[in-house]
């Protein structure tokens, strides 16, 4: 067991099931050279070839060994998850998990817990946090909460909340570069960007009448929280989501020189579940709690 090379296992059982490749890579979410890869280790560690490989021959064909070793490993990799899944199954009933992104659990969702908890002591509610939309195949999660342009197939995606995008900036950044109050400033400071395409500066610009400018320059960074993070530590300018930013806003970390230069985001937050999955009463409790606290922050309340 301590030697067993799992993940070329994994990767070799989805090539067996898949018959292929980059079928097998889509299975699993991962490039068709990590397929190949993980393969060549597998046969390495083995010490026998596991797929003939003839010239011009473009469908995988399997060795002897490799018809063993790809029928086993499917089998008892089915039968963990099998095992795994009864166990997911029969966890507590009270109990809920909620899979996000790593900026949203931490600037939105994190912040709001202490309320849940007061109103719904009864449930046990975890977060898990992903930047992929599988929420439910790794992590066991209920309910996924994701920004982006949904629906999603396969899944039941309900819209939670709209979003704003704006400029921020620290106060100390602020005050070096001039204390700008005008848009056609910003042609002339460092920008900060999100790799989320819905939180680009292009698309802010888009709203902004008459304003244009090249805005490629900058470096580029992973998710909302570490945009915000840099602004925070004066390195540029950066496009907020609204929702993420309220608490650097309130205690005056960043500021929002620009009033009233706003781009809505309509529909920017998704609730998803399992298509087909019931829903218990804890389910259907945490669902309702995150839709009570979008409508009262829609209306300022």
């Amino acid at each position: 067991m301590k030697n067993l090379p799992l993940n070329a296992l994994r990767a070799f059982a989805a090539v067996y099931e898949t018959g292929g490749i980059r079928p097998a890579a889509r299975l699993l979410e991962i490039t068709h050279s990590s397929i190949s890869k993980h393969v060549q280790e597998l046969e390495a560690w083995i010490g026998v070839p596991l797929i003939d490989r003839e010239q011009g021959v473009r469908t995988i064909k399997f060795s002897p060994q490799g018809e063993d070793i790809g029928r086993v490993a499917l089998e008892n990799l089915n039968d963990i998850a099998s095992a795994v899944e009864a166990v997911r199954e029969s966890k507590q009933g009270n109990a809920v998990t909620i899979s996000t992104t790593p900026s949203f659990a931490a600037r939105w969702l994190l912040p709001r817990l202490q309320d849940f908890n007061a109103t719904f002591p009864w449930i046990e509610l975890s977060i898990v946090v992903d930047q992929k939309l599988n929420f439910a195949a790794d992590h066991g999660a209920d309910l996924a909460i994701r920004m982006g342009q949904g629906p999603w197939e396969g899944l039941d995606c309900s819209p939670l909340m709209d979003e704003q995008l704006f400029p921020v900036m620290s106060t100390s950044f602020w005050l070096k570069v001039g204390r700008p109050t005008e848009l056609a400033a910003l042609k002339e400071l460092p920008l900060l960007h999100d790799r989320d395409p819905q939180a680009s500066w292009q698309r802010w610009i888009s709203e902004q009448n008459g304003l244009d400018f090249d805005t490629r320059s900058g470096p580029r960074f992973a998710s909302s929280d570490l945009v915000l993070r840099a602004a925070v530590q004066g390195l540029g300018v950066a496009l907020a989501r609204g929702r993420l930013v309220e608490d650097d806003l309130a205690t005056g970390l960043l500021i929002k020189p620009f009033e009233g230069k706003e781009a809505m985001l309509s529909q920017a937050y998704w609730l998803l579940h399992p298509k087909g999955k019931k829903k218990s009463i804890a389910i259907s409790k945490v669902i309702e709690w995150l839709n009570m606290m979008s409508e009262q922050e829609l209306h300022g309340s």
